[in-house]
């Protein structure tokens, strides 16, 4: 993998680049915020509901079945519950906007 696909950005450096590009919002009122959207979008999850982001993609809960698994260390069976994991699925436009900056990169490495 490059260094570019292994970055990744914060919550303090997102809530830091948000409050670089309104400098009318103070950078307390940007973490409320942004702890706000986040903690609303968990909420939403946990209660099992589906979030829907137009142009950015969806949030939906995947159910894993109960299966049986191995201890690693010992070989043992173990039994895994069923849980139900968060899943995103990007939007068209998002995976588009992605896509191009990828072959943007790609270009202007080879040339």
């Amino acid at each position: 993998m490059s260094d570019q696909e292994q970055q990744a950005i914060t919550r303090s450096e997102l809530v830091e680049s948000l409050a670089e590009q309104f400098p009318q919002l103070l950078p307390r009122d940007v973490e409320l915020a942004v702890k706000t959207l986040l903690d609303t979008m968990t909420q939403a999850l946990a209660e099992g509901k589906r979030i829907e982001l137009r142009g950015v993609g969806s949030f939906v809960l995947h159910h894993r079945p109960a299966r049986a698994g191995r201890n690693p260390k010992s070989g043992e069976k173990v039994l895994i519950p069923e849980k139900r994991v968060p899943h995103f699925k990007p939007g068209k436009e998002l995976r588009e906007r992605v896509d191009y900056q990828a072959l943007k990169a790609k270009g202007s490495s080879s040339a």
